[in-house]
């Protein structure tokens, strides 16, 4: 996995012939074991991180490594003892993080060697993004590459010299064993010192220049777009859906630019790209079948071998997509993905408070995807005989399988040609399955992700009309206000009643977005209210006065050496960029100007990377378009009743890009509920009517596709 930042110059750290990374390639010991004693049988007391409250953690508290947390404990003993320091950054869900604790932390002899060597600590990178971004970025500028788990040796300043990802415990396919890498790091340091701090220094400047970057060059705009949308065409797999080759990632970003731009020109190939992709991850094994839900990412390129780890923020966005899909094509095919989408989350991943789970792990019973995997005699037990004959054919299930000699379950011809069986299949089918040993749960609320998922289940409520969608969002944003606000700041995780860490860019702009779209569900400004506050407080806290934009982590943090600012996206929206959406959306509905200027200096300082790589920005360009087209402005008035609600209901079912919805309450009685449409400064005049409302609708969608072309 690489960074886009990373790409941005050719003379990248990694390009610079790196003196301590070559020593240590040079001098590794001869591949071998450690010599130190036997290890011992004994089962290893609680370490230091069984006071912490995150499950990644959690999960190397027994470990014989003497870990640390993130914090002035660990960063005083290097100083004192002059101790290089080891840094291991994962996740809960995180498959080869696991196999590097069975096979290194949790092996006696080279926990004796990391224990000797150097202080070791131990970082949730979903509790602590602005850490891992720092260090991610300083390794992907040493290797070209990262991912996790992220193994980092940094100085007792905390500068970073020498890293990579998972190393194994001996040597493998021309990669030095882990035990050999400690030896040689822990040796530079001692007899290599001004080399090391070369090594540092270079790093350092190369983070501190990409933390950096800001406005540069002529706004592109919305004809960023259509750039993005044309290098798109170049790289779709017309086959299987998706851009490029294997492994392939839900480019849920991505597919909503193709939507917006579809939406204001009428491109029909861009829709095609957009709703061929979200079919084929639909039918394949990337979505759970049985369970709904979508796993992480696919390993080849048919979308039918994944990696079986399920993210909250993934399900998320791609329920969000899947709802505007939807909104797009009335293809009931992208309303049900979505509506089992949601339907999982609230099944596996929501708190008995509201508040939603973070992930579910690739693994049960020590083997990645064992819980989700069929053969073809279990299949034929749970249906029966008389159904197998047809299911197995609509769900490629036969006795060789189809991954390794296993069956992931995929939706191989029409759903059409189940004959309405589909659903009570994959119902029996989930119900055999949760008798299995269930992946692990990391079950901490995290506030950003949570933000995306209220998002969606207010979005979804309201354009499927369902007000379980809108109940389940309303439930989590008061988990959350409740308990991440802190006469501090926001805080990102929330475990056992106990919030944790200050909050990122991303916790604020997520759920300060979120809270608009719960307003747009429910037409409480209580939820305005407080979206309005946490754009104010975000405005304070992440503001860049000098370049513009929003910094990634939050002040005052005196064990970050660089205050990172991340501009692309990466997995996740950038945070820079939703913010940007939030303070736009704001400014509709409260005609604050200042708020608009944010919003347009935010979206500039993204413009050196949006000209050079506009798809890795999708989101800046969806920002790009809100800024740029007249905002459409909807007012309903008149007292409650089916009148008003029959006027909602015909907007909210409609893609309807930025709209601005007010509801104008009234107590007078024998009073119609009107809806009126403003656009570009001018309004069309009140209609009672839903179908003179469609009309005014589809008039104005036509209205904006005759503007200028974005080409």
């Amino acid at each position: 996995m690489s960074s886009l930042t990373n790409r941005l110059e050719s003379g990248s750290a990694s390009r610079r012939g790196l003196v301590v990374a070559i020593a240590i390639a040079l001098e590794l010991p001869a591949a071998g074991r450690s010599e130190d004693p036997m290890r011992t049988t004994e089962e290893p007391r609680a370490n230091r991180l069984s006071r912490e409250t995150s499950p990644y953690l959690l999960q190397h508290a027994h470990n014989p490594v003497d870990w640390y947390a993130w914090g002035e404990e660990a960063f005083a003993k290097a100083e004192k003892e002059d101790k290089p320091i080891f840094l291991s950054i994962g996740y809960s869900s995180c498959h080869w993080c696991h196999v590097m604790e069975r096979e290194s932390f949790e092996d006696d002899e080279t926990a004796r060697l990391m224990n000797d060597l150097f202080v070791n600590i131990k970082v949730d990178r979903e509790e602590r993004p602005d850490v891992d971004a720092i260090y991610m970025a300083a390794i992907q500028a040493m290797t070209g590459q990262g991912g996790w788990p992220l193994s980092v040796f940094l100085t007792p300043k905390r500068e970073p010299f020498f890293g990579g990802t998972y190393f194994p415990p001996e040597r493998r396919f021309g990669m030095a064993s882990f035990p050999e890498v400690l030896r040689a790091a822990a040796a530079a340091y001692r007899t290599r010192r001004d080399d090391v701090a070369r090594q540092a220094a270079v790093l350092r400047e190369e983070v501190e220049r990409l933390s950096r970057l800001g406005a540069e060059g002529e706004w592109p705009g919305r004809q960023a777009i259509a750039v993005a949308v044309d290098d798109m065409r170049v790289s779709y797999d017309r086959r299987f859906g998706g851009f490029g080759s294997a492994p392939k990632f839900p480019p849920t970003q991505s597919l909503r630019v193709l939507l917006i731009h579809y939406a204001r020109t009428g491109d029909e190939e861009a829709l095609r790209m957009a709703t061929g992709t979200l079919r084929a991850m639909a039918r394949g094994g990337i979505f759970d079948q049985a369970g709904g839900g979508f796993h992480r990412y696919s390993t080849d390129a048919r979308w039918l071998v994944p990696h079986f780890e399920k993210m909250l923020y993934d399900n998320a966005l791609l329920a969000e997509v899947y709802v505007e899909a939807y909104q797009v094509t009335r293809d009931d095919e992208f309303r049900r993905t979505a509506e089992r989408t949601l339907e999982f989350i609230r099944r596996e991943m929501t708190s008995p408070d509201g508040g939603f789970y973070t992930a579910l792990d690739a693994d049960s019973e020590g083997e990645e995807g064992k819980y989700y995997v069929w053969d073809a005699a279990e299949v034929r037990r749970i249906l029966g005989d008389e159904e197998y004959a047809l299911a197995s054919r609509i769900l490629d299930v036969n006795g060789e399988g189809n991954s390794e000699g296993k069956t992931i379950l995929r939706i191989a011809r029409d759903p059409a040609e189940a004959g309405g069986k589909l659903d009570a299949w994959l119902e029996k089918l989930l119900r055999a399955r949760e008798r299995r040993v269930r992946p692990g749960l990391d079950d901490k609320v995290l506030t950003a992700w949570n933000g995306l998922a209220i998002a969606a289940f207010a979005r979804a409520g309201q354009a499927l009309g369902d007000p379980r969608h809108v109940e389940a969002a309303e439930r989590a944003a008061r988990f959350i206000l409740e308990h991440a606000r802190a006469k501090e700041g926001l805080r990102r995780s929330t475990k056992g009643g106990e919030s944790r860490h200050a909050a990122i860019i991303d916790d604020y702009a997520f759920l300060a977005r979120a809270l608009i779209d719960l307003y747009e569900a429910t037409f409480d400004r209580a939820w305005l209210r407080e979206s309005l506050l946490l754009a104010r407080e975000m405005i304070d806290r992440f503001w860049d006065e000098k370049a513009g934009g929003f910094y990634y982590a939050p002040p005052g943090d005196d064990f970050l050496w660089v205050r990172p600012k991340r501009l692309e996206d990466g997995p996740k929206p950038s945070g820079n960029a939703v913010a940007a959406e939030v303070c736009a959306r704001l400014a509709h509905y409260t005609g604050d100007a200042t708020l608009l200027e944010r919003a347009k200096k935010a979206a500039r300082a993204a413009t050196a990377l949006l000209l050079r790589y506009p798809r890795a920005m999708a989101a800046t360009l969806l920002v790009a378009d809100l800024l740029e087209a007249p905002p459409i402005e909807i007012t309903i008035a008149g007292p409650a009743g089916a009148g008003a609600d029959r006027l909602v209901a015909e907007v909210r079912r409609r893609y309807l890009p930025w709209r601005a919805v007010a509801r104008i309450p009234s107590s007078e009685v024998g009073i119609a509920a009107t809806a009126q449409v403003c656009c570009n400064r001018t309004c069309r005049l009140p209609v009672t009517d839903p179908a003179a409302l469609a009309k005014d609708l589809d008039a104005l969608a036509q209205d904006l596709r005759a503007s200028p072309p974005l080409r």
